[in-house]
């Protein structure tokens, strides 16, 4: 055994006893079964949803509690116990409360439900670890609730009995009930994938990452726009430009000051003194396009290797006639309103616009909160996850027309496949930590860049900002990926690329919307590509015709649920109606996996090797 590893180990196992005692409990959890993971994507600010998502558990928790209490419960009684679990303060309120006072005999039953609920999820862990879960105000009670099986004992179930009548008789069943609904909400999801795009559109990304931050276990897979908000925490004015475009466009300006504690004001009266309103167009949103245009040009010609040259549109209009020749063709703009557009150098910011976007990059770095939800992205995120077998991304891995992995360089040196998103992964870091020009330069090309592995295609940002006047779209050509990624093969060859069994495995993505409504479906290649983008967000729900996918991986398969749009809760709690609608079984696994099948499995083998390897070690030494 390595000597370090051997003191390590030793230090904590001194003897022979305590190793023994952690083999026996390291072979036991290798044999409970898999915890379920959960993954949702491009949730996009929709916090609403997304709080809703997370207490259902996308379905799990309405099919454990028509499976356990199917016999004992009515089909209405069932949706109201399920929202009593989803939303404690809300239910016990408005159904179980009669003349200021918990109705404990209706309440009875559903508490007993409740238990009896948790008893059933918290198998799959060892005790200890339920009890890391448990509130210190009732960890006693349920612990000892959970661990009761009161219909084997008389005297079991007498004291089980005594226990909940003592809950009711004292006037803590309020207090108690959201314990233990954030206990079985807790354990009914072991870990929580978020494949990309947390920002942007939604209003209220900001509350989501507050719930991440206090969520059990998860993990994020960067998309394209949690790329461009890094950036702008990170000072670059590109990054920044673009977020303020996008938010002001979607109406989001509230997260600005409320959740990050950034000022818009003087940009406002800038856009306001400064620009005229248009039908459709607000003097902030013509501002916020134009400085778009200003810093992306600044950025494209500092770095002709980006090649991203044609995307220079801005130099050949005609500002005064309001139009541009693209590819021999004249445009009509959707205004003529530029006065702050030097025509002789079009991307050079005034003075006043530099002045305040210098202003508004202060605020973005120095928002504790905002700093604190980017240092998040970096400790629990990355470009792309392997977990238990399957491989997780939001975008794509870069191609060529004839399916190979195509190269990008980056400082002289090629890189394609696994390790260019290696070292996409390391750039995003080391540019947040050091915050140097040319690194976040790197972190724009990512967010909008047609080779980068969180965008895919070639932006069209002129001409789908300002000639959609007669509603003209221009289409944004796809890197080859997304047609090749269809095939089978395709897919065996990028998991084999990482490493991965690709028999077992599958590719799990964001990113590109499924149109449900025209037969698309979200799984794809035989199985092995599953995208989980349907439309989460509002703005693309009348273009999916759904509201998202999410996935779902449990011990005995693996299976994708279709979600109906969110209203709002008080929806929910009249009609106790969840947003999850059809299921559908991606694959059922020939026999029920256990911790020994995961990842974390592997880790508790190696665990296991290494203190048998310290207990020979200690039995020599008698």
């Amino acid at each position: 055994m390595n000597e370090r590893v051997y003191e390590l180990l030793s230090s904590k196992y001194p003897d022979t006893q305590s190793v023994l005692s952690e083999i026996i409990n390291l072979e036991t959890i290798l044999n409970l079964p898999k915890g379920t993971e959960h993954f949702l994507s491009d949730v996009h600010g929709e916090y609403g949803m997304f709080s809703h998502i997370l207490r259902n558990c996308s379905g799990v928790i309405r099919e454990k509690t028509k499976k356990l209490l199917k016999d004992d419960f009515s089909n209405e009684e069932l949706s109201q116990l399920c929202t009593l679990i989803y939303y404690p303060e809300q239910v016990l309120e408005e159904q179980f409360v009669k003349d200021g006072k918990i109705d404990d005999e209706k309440f009875r039953k559903y508490l007993e439900a409740m238990i009896k609920l948790a008893r059933f999820l918290s198998s799959k862990y060892t005790r200890k670890r339920i009890r890391s879960f448990m509130p210190s105000d009732f960890a006693f009670i349920i612990d000892e609730l959970i661990n009761v099986q009161s219909d084997e004992d008389i005297d079991r179930t007498r004291y089980h009995g005594k226990i909940v009548d003592s809950i009711l008789e004292n006037d803590v069943e309020h207090d108690f009930a959201i314990a233990l609904t954030n206990l079985i909400k807790t354990v009914a999801v072991d870990h929580l994938h978020i494949v990309g795009d947390v920002y942007d559109r939604g209003p209220h990304a900001d509350k989501i990452m507050d719930i991440l931050k206090e969520y059990h276990s998860y993990d994020v897979e960067w998309g394209n726009h949690d790329i461009l908000w890094l950036g702008a925490a990170s000072g670059n004015l590109p990054c920044i430009a673009a977020v303020l475009y996008n938010n002001i466009k979607y109406n989001n300006l509230e997260m600005f000051e409320n959740g990050y504690g950034i000022s818009l004001r003087e940009f406002e009266t800038f856009a306001d003194t400064t620009y005229s309103a248009e039908e459709s167009l607000s003097p902030i949103l013509k501002a916020a396009r134009v400085i778009l245009m200003k810093t992306e040009g600044e950025i494209i010609k500092s770095h002709p290797e980006f090649n991203l040259q044609r995307r220079l549109i801005f130099e050949k209009v005609d500002f005064d006639n309001g139009t541009v020749v693209l590819d021999g063709k004249t445009y009509e703009l959707d205004t003529k309103d530029f006065p702050t557009v030097d025509r002789k150098n079009p991307y050079k910011l005034t003075e006043q616009e530099e002045y305040i976007l210098q202003n508004i990059k202060k605020a973005f770095v120095n928002s504790k909160n905002l700093q604190e939800h980017m240092k998040i992205f970096l400790e629990k995120g990355s470009l792309y996850k392997k977990y238990n077998g399957n491989l997780l991304f939001h975008g794509c891995i870069p191609m060529n027309e004839d399916g190979e992995f195509s190269s990008f360089e980056i400082d002289g040196v090629l890189y394609k496949g696994k390790e260019l998103l290696d070292k996409w992964d390391n750039i995003v870091r080391l540019a947040f930590n050091k915050r140097t020009p040319e690194l976040l330069d790197y972190i724009w090309y990512l967010w909008s860049g047609s080779e980068s592995p969180v965008c895919g295609r070639e932006i069209r940002n002129f001409e789908n900002t300002y000639l959609s006047k007669n509603g003209i779209h221009f289409d944004e050509p796809r890197n080859h990926y997304y047609k090749h990624i269809q095939r089978e093969e395709v897919c065996r060859k990028i998991l084999k690329e990482f490493d991965l069994d690709d028999d077992r495995g599958h590719i799990i993505n964001g990113h590109t919307p499924v149109i449900t409504k025209a037969g698309e479906s979200p799984v794809k290649a035989n199985g092995k590509l599953l995208v989980i983008d349907g439309g989460f967000c509002k703005a693309y729900q009348k273009v999916t015709g759904i509201a998202g996918y999410t996935l779902i991986s449990n011990s005995h398969c693996l299976k994708i649920k279709e979600h109906h749009p969110f209203s709002d809760i008080d929806n929910v709690l009249s009609e106790y109606a969840d947003v999850e609608s059809e299921t559908e079984i991606v694959q059922d696994f020939d026999r029920r996996q256990y911790i020994s099948d995961t990842d974390k499995g592997l880790n508790i083998k190696e665990m296991i090797a290494d203190l048998k390897e310290l207990l020979e070690i200690y039995r020599n030494q008698i």
